[in-house]
């Protein structure tokens, strides 16, 4: 099994947003026996707290529901727990490098490294403003989402 951990400081926005995406792409592709995804926030502010409501709007007219989903905060276990540990943005990335250890920074990404041919390096947090900052999100996720599944099935699955 592939583990996939997205990572924003909340994890009401971005982080959920991007585990729905995965996983929607996962499942279409018949490979949720062999790939998993979850999310977490580096912050503790929103713990137990469901998406946002305009990411749940947008995944919803997307046909992907991440109504479930809970916002939770970063365990130091992660590390051990995920393959691919992906942050949304340079904060997040140097937050999860901070308390990463060594031998497992190879795992701490940026998500949209999986989107080369996207002109942005960071998911911009969408959370102040309205609700076409979370479709830029969710157009920004699906490019990366398809370029990580890539990386998985090539570099783990054989593909």
């Amino acid at each position: 099994m592939i583990r996939v951990l997205f990572v924003c400081l909340g994890n009401i926005c971005r982080s959920p947003s991007a585990e729905g995406v995965f996983r929607a792409l996962v499942n279409e592709q018949g490979l949720s026996d062999r790939i998993s995804a979850d999310s977490c926030g580096t912050s503790t502010w929103h713990i137990g707290s469901p998406p946002d409501n305009r990411a749940r709007g947008e995944a919803k007219r997307r046909g992907i529901s991440i109504d479930g989903l809970r916002a939770r905060a970063l365990k130091p276990d992660d590390f051990d727990i995920f393959d691919y540990i992906l942050a949304m943005d340079s904060s997040n990335l140097l937050n999860l490098e901070a308390t990463c250890p060594d031998v497992h920074r190879v795992k701490v990404r940026l998500l949209l490294e999986f989107a080369p041919g996207h002109p942005e390096r960071e998911v911009p947090d969408p959370y102040y403003g309205g609700a076409e900052g979370f479709a830029q999100v969710f157009d920004m996720i699906d490019a990366a989402a398809a370029g990580l599944l890539a990386d998985i099935q090539r570099r783990h699955l054989g593909n």
